[in-house]
């Protein structure tokens, strides 16, 4: 079993800045991937960013330069998610995951953002 918890969600105005915080812990020795997903109501979760174990990343096109996800540990079981210049498009619950190789993605509680214009 992997318990992901994130925080650092929060309310903020068009143009700021949040980090969000995410750390796996448990049966950590076969996660290869965490990440962040976002989920507005009514629309399907999408994929925000992603970082393996290699240091490879992904973006979603529509953070990219503006959003920054980064390890925390050599492990890969903590990672930040940078969130620069928000817009409100960005408002949306936001979950971390931890990718396990056998069982597949362990998901977090979420935690809010919201943008206000």
């Amino acid at each position: 079993q992997v318990q992901v918890v994130e925080s650092g969600g929060g309310l903020v105005q068009a143009g700021g800045s949040l980090r969000l915080s995410c750390a796996a812990s448990g049966s950590i020795f076969s996660i290869d991937v965490m990440g962040w997903y976002r989920q507005v109501s009514g629309k399907q979760r999408e994929l925000v960013a992603s970082i393996a174990f290699s240091g490879i990343t992904n973006y979603a096109d529509s953070v990219k330069g503006r959003f920054t996800i980064s390890r925390g540990n050599a492990k890969n079981t903590v990672v930040y998610l940078q969130m620069n210049s928000l817009k409100p498009e960005d408002t949306a619950v936001y979950y971390c995951y931890a990718r396990h190789t056998v069982v597949g993605n362990y998901w977090g509680q979420g935690t809010q953002v919201t943008v206000s214009s």
